[in-house]
């Protein structure tokens, strides 16, 4: 049976990043494992989900959402019964789902607020890992990997769509332009030049990539590396500051 997989590659990296970078940040504990492995089902479950409210292939999906879900629930009872109150993190991701399940019934699924409300959901995921460990959440917390996570994937929000759909209009190059900058701006003059460093890159590919004729491919796989290496300098600052 061939599996039916999510087509946005992209959010893999929001899968992740924001998860270890929490993981880095509260702790690691063995029920991280069953925790990441049943975050992923949920991501393949609500992919199918989601399709469900544009009222085709119902079936279909309803078939694969049974498929992952099921997987999903019983791994996510370990950090669970571990915390129960993490349960509030899972609540706090239902409005950003509602978003999603509203733009995909309108065919919007493009849409900046879309993307948006998916970032926040997988950075939420980041504040859960983190309080499975800790117990606790802290200032410091909210900052690595909550507020991390959502200015990196936004800025590769605006990068993409410069590159993609929004390749020929000048209010998006410069959108993206004057956040990468604001964004190594203004975590310089906060006083975490590591993290500013984590997201230059990130500016110079917003920079120097625009206008290029890369392909959807090369695309993503220079994503892959930038993702990289802002997952590896942004775990050295929590390093540094634990």
């Amino acid at each position: 049976m061939k599996l039916f997989l999510p087509k946005q590659h992209g959010a893999w990296a929001m899968l992740i990043i924001p998860f270890w970078l929490g993981v880095i940040e509260g702790g690691f504990v063995w029920q991280d494992v069953p925790f990441f492995i049943g975050w992923i089902f949920l991501y393949l479950a609500t992919y199918p989900m989601l399709l469900l409210f544009k009222k085709k292939k119902i079936q279909f999906y309803t078939k694969w959402t049974i498929i992952y879900i099921i997987p999903a629930l019983l791994l996510l009872l370990f950090p669970l019964l571990k915390r129960p109150s993490i349960v509030l993190f899972g609540l706090l991701m239902l409005p950003f789902f509602a978003i999603n399940a509203y733009y995909t019934s309108k065919n919007k699924d493009r849409a900046f607020m879309n993307d948006l409300s998916a970032i926040f959901a997988f950075s939420i995921a980041g504040l859960a890992s983190c309080y499975l460990g800790q117990g606790a959440l802290t200032n410091q917390m909210l900052i690595f990997p909550f507020l991390t996570s959502v200015l990196f994937f936004m800025g590769c929000t605006f990068y993409v769509k410069t590159m993609i759909r929004e390749k020929k209009s000048n209010l998006f190059k410069w959108i993206s332009w004057a956040y990468h900058l604001l964004i190594v701006a203004a975590w310089f003059f906060s006083g975490f030049w590591i993290v500013a460093i984590a997201y230059i890159p990130s500016l110079l590919r917003a920079y120097f990539f625009y206008g290029k004729k890369l392909t959807p491919l090369q695309i993503g796989v220079y994503e892959i590396v930038n993702s990289a290496i802002i997952f590896i300098i942004l775990a050295i600052q929590i390093v540094t500051l634990n």
